[in-house]
């Protein structure tokens, strides 16, 4: 497990860092810099409108498939509108 941000770097730096070349999810990267989980997605919020490319893979429902697409907001849905079902992959990010 990685160590949570050095003294002096930001949150926004740690998390620049983590997901640089790779592919997770929030609750993946608030485990590896040790911040919250809701915090990881403002972050994420906010470096998606900045300069660097935040690549977002979407949520999709885990029981039809169903992809969440044209989903702009960096968080898990709670339910799928197709099948109601509640077994959402949450959506993974990278730069």
């Amino acid at each position: 497990m990685t160590q949570p941000p050095a003294r002096g770097e930001t949150d926004r730096a740690a998390i620049r860092g983590v997901i640089a070349g790779k592919s997770l999810d929030a609750r993946e990267i608030s485990g590896l810099i040790g911040i919250p989980e809701r915090q990881v997605v403002e972050h994420l919020e906010h470096l998606a409108k900045g300069r660097e490319k935040l690549k977002i893979e979407p949520a999709r429902c885990r029981a039809c498939e169903f992809s969440f697409g044209k989903r702009s907001r960096t968080s898990r849905p709670s339910r799928c509108p197709k099948c109601k079902s509640e077994r959402i992959a949450a959506p993974r990010f990278s730069l």
